[in-house]
């Protein structure tokens, strides 16, 4: 098996398609909410290289892409998605990493940024350094949240004033980066029974 991830190319453009109905797939499967991209802005990510991709033996295998906000002051990563055929080979956690060192590398002063409703999401994130924070230390940028409006729980957010939700965020600021990061320790059973606090507060009719 040649695994290969990858700096997303033009030469990737034909994975478009199947990269969005793959994260849209996987969202309905697992019953949560996701804001859904189009074929052709997955090709833009692609085209400006804000996109990470896996390949295996020529196969799509995962992707992820990168967003700035308030002018590189935040980058989050978005999208992240590994093929049914290529899970539980660790491959999340791959692209995650790939992906986290890369935006470090194009975007060295932000601050890393993402909000999920995904434990593994969660835990990858706290292995590489992330914390748990509010929304408010989150970007203000209006066009992030406006991405949200495709989400299923997007009425939850602006109910909310857009300060809280069923996903957690999570925050790396290099600012407090150190020779030996400290890690933010991720316990399961605690932040499952935060989620269904969540739910239970949220959903409720």
């Amino acid at each position: 098996m040649n695994i290969s991830i990858v700096v997303a190319q033009k030469e990737h453009y034909a994975f478009a398609a199947e990269i969005c109905d793959t994260i849209e797939t996987s969202a309905l499967q697992r019953g949560t909410g996701i804001a859904k991209r189009t074929p052709e802005y997955i090709q833009k990510k692609m085209e400006t290289e804000n996109a990470v991709i896996a390949i295996i033996d020529g196969k799509f295998a995962g992707f992820c892409y990168i967003e700035s906000w308030q002018h590189g002051q935040f980058v989050a990563h978005s999208g992240l998605i590994v093929h049914p055929d290529f899970r539980n080979l660790g491959l999340a956690k791959k692209i995650k990493t790939f992906v986290f060192e890369y935006s470090q590398q194009k975007y060295p002063e932000a601050k890393v940024f993402g909000i999920t409703t995904g434990l593994a999401v969660m835990k990858i994130n706290s292995d590489l350094g992330y914390k748990p924070v509010p929304f408010s230390q989150l970007t203000t940028d209006p066009t992030f949240w406006k991405g949200c409006q495709t989400c299923t729980n997007f009425e939850i957010l602006k109910s909310k004033d857009y300060k809280m939700c069923l996903c957690t965020g999570m925050l790396y600021d290099p600012k407090e980066k150190q020779k030996n990061p400290p890690k933010h320790p991720f316990n399961v059973r605690i932040w499952n029974r935060l989620k269904e606090i969540k739910q239970a507060l949220f959903l409720k009719k």
